[in-house]
Order: C-alpha cells, then sequence, then structure tokens
C-alpha cells in the first residue's frame, strides 16, 4: 500500500502506460479471436498491427487529454465517469477508422476489427479504474479501523431514501474517521432490518430516544427533505428529549440548488420547531395589482421591506422603486436583485421619510402606483429611550408618506404594522398606533385606498431573539431571556410578507389586515428548544439566565384591539378590524399637541410619553399589563 503512495505523484505517467497497454492488449486480442493463433502471427498481421497500435494510441490520448479525463480523482469516479470512458473508446474507435480510409494508412482492414477492440480497450480501462478506486476506499477504511471508536461521533439517521444514501456514501467514502453510523430511523414498518449502503435500520420514531441513550449517540441528521411540516415538528420534538445534536437537511428546492447532499445539512431553525404550513396564495390576484406597474417600498433595505422587494420583483412590475435612509442595507437588496433579475428596472433611492420635500421629488418622478410603507423606528428599549425621534419618524415620517400619496393619488398605501400597536405599553407601539389612525382617518377623504397590515415578530428579522440565541448558544451561554412567561406571536418573513401581497387583493381602503400568527410561543420554551437540538442540556452545558424585563416590554402580545371587531377574507390566515371612528380633525389635532411637544425647548422623554397618552387612550405603563 505504501508503494501505491509513493507511486501516487507518477499517477499520470502510469495511468498513461496502462492505457496503453489495454490498447495493444485489445489489438491483439482482437487479431487473436480472427487468426486463431495465440503466439506467432503471420507478418501480414504484425505489421499491420503495429501501425494500428501507433495510430490508435495516438488518437486515444489525444481524445483522453483534449477530455481531461487524466484529471480525474479515481477514488472519486463513479458510473457517470465509467460510462463517459465507454463513450470515449467507441468515439476513438470511429476516428480511427476514419483516419485509416482517409489517409489510406496500412492498418487492420476491418472496422469490426476496431470496434471490437474498442469495447476490449473500454472494458479493461474502466476494470482497473474500478479496482484502483477498491484498493484506495478499503485502504482508508482499514486505516479507520484502527482509530478508537470512541474518538468518533456516533451518529443516527432519520430516514432511509436516497438523502441517506447519499450522505452514508459520502461519510464511507470521505469521512469514516469522523463519523461513527449507528443505524438509521425510518417509521415504514416493512423496512425494518432492512440496510442501505451497508447501515441497518434499527427502528422508528418511538425507538429515538431509547436509542441515543443506548448507544449514546452524539448526533442526529434528520435527512428526510420531503416531510409535511408537522410531521417533521413531531420527530424534532422527539429528538430534543436526547442529548444528541440535530442537523438537518432542508427543503426539496435548496437541495436542487446545491446537488451535494452533506453540504445542505444545517442547524435546526425556529422554522422547523414551529412547524407552520405553507401559505397558499392566489398568485393572479396578485400578480393583476402589480405586473407593469410601479411600485415602491419604503425601508426597503431593512428586514420586511428588502423581502417585499424580493417578492413584488418575481411579479414583474414595470419598476420597483426601493427607498431608504441607510445605504448599506439598500444597496445589498440593490445588488441582490439587479443580479438575479438583470432585465428588472429597479431603482434604489436613498431618502428620509421625515423630508417632505424629497418625498415630493421622488412622487413627482416615478408616479408609484402602490406605496408600501415599511419605514419605521421598531426597537422597542431603544425608542423608549428616544421616544421623540420615535414620533418623528414613525407618525410625522407616515403622515408625510400619507399625504404625498393622497396628492399623486396612489392606488393603494399599506402600512407595515404590529402587534404592539394593540394596547400599547411602549412608545414604539403607541406611534404605530397611531399611524393605524391616521391611516384609517385618511382613507376617508382620499381617493387613495389606506390600508394597514397588522402581525407580530418575524423570525430572522433585525433585533430578532433567534439570532441572538444561536449567537449565545456558540459562545457557551448564558442564553439571556428576559421573563420565564414572555409569550411571543412568531412568523417567517417570507410568510409575512406573502400575506401582506395577499390581504391587499382584499383591500377597498380603512381595514386593518391581522395576520394569523399561529399559537404563542413562550420565549424560554423557544431558548431550551434551541439549546437541547444543539446537543446540549439547558442549565446544565448552557446557563438560562432571566434579566428581567426591558423598558416598554410586556408579557403577552395582542393582535386585536378589544373595541374592534374581526371578520374574516376568503383566506384563512387572513383578518379584518372593522375600521376605527376617527376623523382627519380628530388626527390633526392629535398631530397638533405632538407637533407642540416636538418644538418644546428641553423636551424630556417624561413629556413625550404623557402626550402620547393623552392621544392614544389604550397606551399604558407596561406594569399595568403585566399582571
Amino acid at each position: 500500500m505504501e508503494k501505491i503512495k509513493k507511486l501516487g505523484k507518477y499517477r499520470n505517467i502510469m495511468l498513461v502506460l496502462m492505457d496503453i497497454f489495454c490498447i495493444a492488449f485489445a489489438y491483439y486480442l482482437g487479431v487473436v479471436l480472427i487468426t486463431d493463433t495465440v503466439f506467432k502471427l503471420k507478418p501480414y498481421y504484425t505489421e499491420r498491427l503495429s501501425k494500428t497500435i501507433i495510430v490508435s494510441v495516438i488518437v486515444y490520448q489525444l481524445v483522453f487529454h483534449i477530455t481531461k479525463r487524466y484529471k480525474n480523482i479515481i477514488k472519486y469516479e463513479d458510473g457517470k465517469d465509467y460510462f463517459m470512458y465507454f463513450i470515449l473508446c467507441m468515439v476513438s474507435s470511429i476516428i480511427i477508422s476514419i483516419v485509416r480510409k482517409v489517409f489510406h494508412i496500412f492498418m487492420l482492414e476491418r472496422t469490426k476489427l476496431i470496434l471490437l477492440a474498442g469495447i476490449f480497450i473500454s472494458l479493461m480501462m474502466i476494470s482497473y479504474r474500478v479496482v484502483i478506486k477498491y484498493i484506495l476506499v478499503n485502504d482508508i477504511i482499514n486505516k479507520n479501523k484502527n482509530i478508537n471508536k470512541e474518538e468518533k461521533k456516533k451518529l443516527l439517521i432519520i430516514g432511509a431514501g436516497n438523502a441517506a444514501h447519499e450522505i452514508i456514501k459520502t461519510i464511507h467514502t470521505r469521512m469514516s474517521a469522523t463519523y461513527n453510523i449507528i443505524g438509521i430511523i425510518d417509521d415504514n414498518k416493512k423496512r425494518l432490518n432492512y440496510n442501505v449502503s451497508g447501515v441497518k435500520i434499527i427502528g422508528n420514531r418511538n425507538d429515538i430516544v431509547r436509542i441515543c441513550k443506548e448507544n449514546k449517540v452524539d448526533l442526529i441528521f434528520f435527512s428526510i427533505a420531503n416531510i409535511d411540516n408537522e410531521n417533521k415538528k413531531q420527530i424534532l420534538n422527539i429528538c430534543q428529549q436526547t442529548k444528541a445534536k440535530v442537523r438537518i437537511l432542508p427543503g426539496m428546492k435548496e437541495i436542487i440548488k446545491n446537488k451535494k447532499l452533506f453540504e445542505n445539512l444545517r442547524d435546526v431553525e425556529i422554522e422547523d420547531i414551529l412547524g407552520r404550513d405553507p401559505i397558499k396564495l392566489d398568485n393572479n390576484n396578485i400578480e393583476s395589482l402589480i405586473k407593469n406597474k410601479t411600485i415602491l417600498v419604503t425601508g426597503g433595505g431593512g428586514s420586511i421591506g428588502s423581502e417585499l422587494c424580493r417578492q413584488i420583483i418575481k411579479y414583474k412590475p414595470e419598476k420597483l422603486i426601493m427607498l431608504d435612509i441607510y445605504e448599506n442595507s439598500l444597496y445589498n437588496i440593490e445588488i441582490e436583485l439587479k443580479t438575479k433579475y438583470p432585465k428588472a428596472k429597479i431603482e434604489a433611492v436613498i431618502a428620509s421619510i421625515r423630508d417632505k420635500k424629497r418625498l415630493e421629488e421622488i412622487f413627482e418622478k416615478y408616479r408609484p402606483y402602490l406605496v408600501f410603507h415599511a419605514a419605521a423606528h421598531k426597537h422597542v428599549p431603544l425608542m423608549e429611550h428616544s421616544p421623540l425621534e420615535a414620533i418623528k419618524n414613525n407618525i410625522f415620517g407616515t403622515y408625510n408618506v400619507v399625504n404625498i400619496c393622497d396628492k399623486y393619488e396612489v392606488k393603494k398605501f399599506i402600512l407595515i404594522s404590529t402587534d404592539k400597536a394593540v394596547n400599547p405599553t411602549n412608545i414604539m407601539g403607541a406611534t404605530k398606533r397611531m399611524c393605524e389612525m391616521i391611516v384609517q382617518a385618511k382613507n376617508k377623504i382620499s381617493k387613495t385606498e389606506f390600508v394597514a397590515v397588522r402581525f407580530g415578530n418575524v423570525l430572522g428579522s433585525n433585533g430578532s431573539v433567534v439570532p441572538l440565541f444561536k449567537k449565545q448558544i456558540l459562545e457557551g451561554g448564558p442564553v439571556t431571556v428576559t421573563h420565564k412567561e414572555i409569550t411571543r406571536f412568531f412568523m417567517t418573513i417570507p410568510e409575512a410578507v406573502e400575506l401582506i401581497l395577499q390581504a391587499i387583493t382584499y383591500a377597498n381602503g380603512g381595514e386593518i389586515f391581522v395576520l394569523d400568527m399561529g399559537e404563542p410561543v413562550k420565549i424560554y420554551d423557544l431558548a431550551v428548544s434551541l439549546i437541547k437540538l444543539s446537543g446540549y442540556i439547558p442549565n446544565e452545558d448552557i446557563e438560562i439566565k432571566i434579566t428581567g424585563l426591558r423598558p416598554g416590554e410586556k408579557l403577552y402580545e395582542e393582535l386585536l384591539m378589544g373595541e374592534e371587531g374581526l371578520q374574516k377574507t376568503s383566506h384563512d390566515k387572513i383578518f379584518v378590524a372593522e375600521p376605527m371612528d376617527i376623523t382627519i380633525d380628530n388626527i390633526t389635532e392629535k398631530l397638533e399637541k405632538l407637533d407642540k411637544l416636538l418644538n418644546k425647548e428641553n423636551a424630556n422623554k417624561e413629556d413625550a410619553k404623557k402626550t402620547m397618552k393623552e392621544i392614544i387612550p389604550t397606551y399604558n405603563e407596561p406594569e399595568k399589563i403585566n399582571k
């Protein structure tokens, strides 16, 4: 085996010599079959055979070098490579026959003999390469057998399909020194005790906890890509009862993008644990609103705004205008979309929604048909420390955009609101509640249809708790939770945006659409799940530290106010609240109070909170709500 290793640096010379031998022997074998003479050939055949071999070696080497066959790593060759060797040998045989006829070279005359030799050559070339691969692979396996099994990570694979086969094959050929595969889990009872690539199916989902405990499993690979969300959630919940870290294959769409299945394995995301079903959309209605229209998105570089841009561009707008004050995030989404959709008309515009003159320039130039208003200050604790900035940006910024949309007769204006606007306990939520009031009041006097869409926390957004937890787990803890009983609604960003686009197709103006966020999730339970699925024990390996509620934070979020009636739409995840009885005069009076506050010399946080409580009756201190 050591000799083979030393010969590694001369591999190409050795392969060329082996191939030349295959060519010579194949032609010799062909002549023997014709002449029925093994050792002593007639001079006639000897001369012709010699010239045929020389021409064939030249042709084969040219073909193999042009197609870079000698660049292949034999250890990783498979059926596709072997088939290619056969094709190239047949092509070479045809070229040799043509050369013989065109140049009248004194060679073996029978074309059938040349083609027969081509078949022999391909079989011999493939055979010796298979033998070399077998020797190399078995050498690795034998060496790994000598490694102490305790040093390897004990692995359990869930799912006995094609993905499991690919993962096992990868581990056996390249990573057997790292992993010791305990077995496979599959719910199909008929498959029990069968093998996949030499690995035995040892149980179903109900056996996972027992198997992991008995074998001290370190890792679980969840290899089922085409599974419904509910079953995935159930199996992952079982995996949480073990001490093993879980890695998971994503959906089929992601796998298709990257065919190397092993590289697709990722850590478990909160979306996997929540097990929410995919959203069903009426794409035709959405397309009719967007296609060939100019669409403007404020806050286009933010979490929701950028996803709005990603999904809007799929419906082929005439032009997409992305407006944001923060240049870096806006630049990122601009490059992403222009790379993916080079023919689309996309404009990235730097502007502040506080700047009336700048908004006037933009709307005069582009005349948008739809406006999605996602720009806002959203970080609760930061806005508690800077309430005047929240009022300037969220309330007066929204009022500026609303008025400019009215002036330029935009078809629909869509405010992106939040569950924190319901019985707000913080300045951010109170400002968003005021924005909802502005939208509903303006709708009564405008040709533009003004609506709001309200939903809770989105996973992966800027400031989301999930990335923070992952970072803290990676650093060894502690994982910080503000209160053991705190709950939140969660939705993925793409899911939220899909429902926003669907909701606007139902809009007649004045509605507040409320998205079904599913069941509320305890943040503490979320932290426990993420720690367990990362292969750690909560409060043993990774501490969960209770830090106390932050300024303006409440224990439970609500999506609907007490005075609002809730009606169904034709989509089971979208509801609509009855319009509030508020006029533009009421809004003007409230805005005047806020304007006086902003112009007051030395206005402070307490002044801001006092004024907001006067104009938003449902705004309360968190202490009164958190009981």
